[in-house]
């Protein structure tokens, strides 16, 4: 068995309420052992004997689509995929020391160097962004609430496909809930 953290775009905001125990219901359907959620925010902890985290995402999201009645796009991270996350944070200590907060921004595939070229060209003094593979990482100086960034859906537009973020902070206590890898 394989432990994997689905992070879903979209859910209790927007007026697309669910609860999290009809969630857990959804994933257990499909066969999902010892299924968890963390937080009221879309994510949700599964085990699963076998399949590729494409395969995964496309059954996730299509029991989702089934249930809800509309698309949820689903972003599969291991445990090890979140691990990196951590240590792979491209900013400086620095840098960090300055940040209100950290988000990351998850993607299902890399980001493409066009991609990357309109991303970091968000860059202000406000906000700081930075590319690893298929994550973004936002340092953000001041809320988020108040960034143009967020405000202008400026980051969606850049990257041009679905993405769900995350505060650093909710990364790190999911690797500490969930120290081993399974």
């Amino acid at each position: 068995m394989s432990r994997w953290f689905a992070f879903l775009r979209g859910i209790n905001v927007g007026g697309h309420v669910v609860k999290m125990d009809a969630l857990r219901a959804i994933l257990e359907a499909l066969g999902f052992a010892d299924v968890s959620t963390f937080i009221a925010s879309g994510n949700v902890i599964f085990e699963a004997e076998s399949g590729s985290a494409a395969e995964l995402q496309r059954r996730i999201e299509a029991a989702l689509a089934a249930e809800l009645g509309y698309g949820v796009p689903v972003f599969l991270r291991s445990a090890d995929d979140l691990r990196a996350i951590v240590t792979d944070c491209p900013f400086s200590a620095e840098e960090l020391a300055s940040a209100l907060v950290v988000y990351v921004v998850m993607l299902a595939e890399p980001v493409t160097d066009a991609e990357r070229e309109r991303v970091v060209a968000l860059t202000s003094d406000q906000d700081i962004l930075r590319v690893v593979g298929r994550e973004v990482y936002w340092l953000c100086r001041g809320n988020m609430s108040e960034s143009p960034i967020f405000i202008k859906g400026l980051l969606e537009k850049a990257l041009g496909r679905p993405a769900t973020t995350r505060n650093m902070k909710t990364i790190q206590r999911l690797i500490a809930k969930y120290p081993k890898s399974s």
